[in-house]
């Protein structure tokens, strides 16, 4: 079973990238930051912030992920979130859940088993798949892309201000390459791919 992983900033690309290099292969996918933004939806919807509280709370609602890269779907207990993850507030509040050392914990290990139970491959994508998550992975790509780009893309899909979007991302690159726990970072062995100047399916070939 082969592992590919695909790490990078937020607006890099990683998504639609992932997603068709998956469906080119017949192999599945995993959103690894879809499980952490389900997890930062929870905490949300039942007004909990530690994280003995959200741990308690993923057992009464266990996460799943349907790794159809054509339709991925993720579901908390028996609730389909698939949309409502990708809301501004669970977006601006999702850097510091993922934080919390004993969430990474808890999902770290529900990675792993979503990973070992894919039957031909898998295309995996987040922000320490290749230095924590897979370490072992057949390949390890970091994709990139400059702040004005990535912007633009996520602006282009959400339909709000450039400026705005740039902040934002800026704000989680900072949370996220600075936290003490899985940092976002290139691993030593990865291939680096920048993809400001590319097209998605230049990004693809380039994989």
């Amino acid at each position: 079973m082969i592992v590919v992983a695909i790490d990078g900033p937020s607006g890099a690309g990683k998504s639609s990238t992932s997603k068709l290099v998956a469906q080119r292969a017949g192999w599945s996918y995993l959103d690894t930051g879809a499980l952490y933004r389900a997890v930062t939806w929870l905490s949300q919807r039942e007004n909990i912030s530690s994280a003995e509280e959200i741990l308690s709370a993923m057992k009464r609602y266990p996460l799943r992920f349907v790794a159809n890269p054509s339709s991925p779907q993720i579901f908390v207990g028996d609730i389909e979130v698939t949309q409502e993850i990708r809301t501004d507030v669970v977006t601006q509040a999702v850097s510091a859940i993922s934080a919390i050392s004993d969430i990474r914990a808890e999902l770290l290990t529900i990675q792993r088993k979503f990973i070992s139970s894919a039957e031909r491959g898998i295309v995996v994508e987040g922000r320490d798949i290749g230095t924590v998550v897979a370490p072992d992975a057949a390949l390890k790509i970091y994709l990139q892309a400059d702040l004005h780009a990535r912007a633009e893309r996520r602006s282009a899909e959400v339909n709000s201000s450039t400026e705005v979007i740039s902040h934002s991302l800026n704000s989680r690159d900072e949370v996220d390459s600075t936290r003490a726990i899985s940092p976002l970072a290139k691993a030593m062995d990865a291939v680096l791919i920048d993809s400001t100047d590319l097209t998605l399916e230049e990004t693809v070939e380039r994989v």
